[in-house]
């Protein structure tokens, strides 16, 4: 208020006001933090050999291919007694080819057995 002030009267500059001084500013000093921000970590997704599934993963999908064999012939095998009145036999026969069926899945999801060829015709052509 001594005139020595360059801004005017109204408190701004006569080429810039403070908010184009504040946003320059703002600027320098994203570019100075992204300067020395450390690079960011691979993405885990992009990683070579991601679309593998984990060892994790693929005992949870062999064990719950084993149970699912097995509750399947299981229950089949009650409900089959419980219609036919055959008890307990019903039940004995389908439980055990539901545990033939679960270690089947299991052997074939393992990659034990050949993957079937689905692209080959019908027998003859």
């Amino acid at each position: 208020m001594s005139g020595n002030d360059p801004r005017g009267k109204d408190g701004t500059g006569e080429g810039s006001s403070p908010d184009d001084d504040l946003s320059a500013r703002l600027k320098r000093l994203e570019m100075q933090i992204d300067r020395k921000r450390p690079a960011a970590a691979p993405d885990p997704s992009s990683r070579p050999g991601s679309g593998q599934p984990s060892s994790l993963g693929i005992a949870m999908r062999l064990s719950t291919e084993f149970v699912a064999g097995v509750l399947a012939g299981g229950l089949l095998g009650w409900g089959c007694d419980r219609l036919l009145g055959t008890k307990p036999w019903g039940l004995i026969v389908l439980l055990v080819l539901g545990f033939a069926a679960g270690i089947y899945n299991v052997m074939r999801v393992s990659g034990f057995f050949p993957a079937a060829d689905t692209k080959k015709g019908p027998p003859g052509s």
